[in-house]
């Protein structure tokens, strides 16, 4: 590529993040602007940066205990995801049976369903159950995904099949194929999965807000939606909520950004 060329493209790449960038930046300015809203033009450099926010969100809501409850549920949903789509991919990349196909493909189907549509039959088999303001009731329908099922085995497709019949002739049986031979080596999509399912239980809002009722056992995204008042509300308190919530999922990226984007790149997910 020639200099210009490279120049004019650093220059759209520049401009493009810095857009991306500037919701973030007014977020965090207005979170540490006594009084903000959000009819004014947004002042990046605040006159009077106060921290009374953060002290005022702590203060109003257990937002500690609401950040541990979200942080729960993420974990458990992230690791039982995990679990069962690594399972499933491997019975679907390395275990024939008639009409695995169809199976696949059916059940990669039941990605189109939104929410919305299974928010009933599942509102009333979680009050069949007794699990209405439980956290198994938000756990049970998010524990399994057919993204991560699709995802990993496009990961096990790549695996080489020879190493699966050198440790057959060694005796390794299913599990222990699936356990050191396969799981090692598909990383990359595991910890894309490990973000993509802790991001998507961590934003998580309609399904907790229709299960859970205690106040006490409320998630991030429920409680931030409790902040904003019928008739005014406290937006520096808001934002100072949402910089609180963007942190664990920042965190989390930046520490697996390269294996997120090589397992993206490896299962030819464009």
């Amino acid at each position: 590529m020639r200099r210009p060329a490279r120049i004019v493209l650093l220059l759209v790449v520049v401009l493009g993040a810095l857009v991306m960038f500037f919701p973030f930046l007014w977020t965090f300015t207005t979170s540490i602007s006594s009084g903000a809203g959000l009819t004014a033009t947004p002042q990046l450099i605040p006159d009077n940066p106060s921290w009374s926010a953060y002290v005022e969100l702590f203060g109003r809501t257990p937002f500690a205990r609401v950040i541990g409850n979200s942080l729960l549920l993420a974990v458990a949903t992230t690791l039982l995801q995990l679990l069962t789509s690594a399972m499933a991919a491997y019975v679907f990349s390395r275990m024939p049976f008639p009409g695995r196909g169809v199976v696949f493909a059916g059940y990669l189907a039941t990605m189109m369903i939104p929410m919305q549509v299974l928010m009933v039959p599942l509102f009333v088999q979680m009050r069949d159950l007794g699990l209405v303001d439980n956290y198994l009731g938000v756990l049970l329908p998010g524990m399994a995904s057919a993204f991560g099922v699709f995802l990993l085995r496009q990961a096990m497709n790549s695996v080489p099949r020879e190493l699966d019949e050198a440790a057959r002739i060694d005796g390794a049986g299913h599990v222990r194929i699936f356990a050191q031979i396969v799981l090692p080596l598909i990383g990359p999509a595991l910890a894309t999965l490990t973000v993509f399912a802790f991001m998507n239980s961590w934003n998580a809002f309609l399904w907790p807000l229709v299960i859970l009722r205690s106040a006490e056992m409320k998630t991030l995204p429920l409680a931030l939606a409790g902040l904003q008042g019928q008739y005014t509300t406290d937006w520096d308190v808001v934002m100072a909520g949402s910089v609180i919530s963007i942190l664990p999922m920042l965190a989390i990226y930046l520490f697996a950004q390269k294996y997120v984007i090589q397992g993206v790149a490896n299962t030819g997910i464009k």
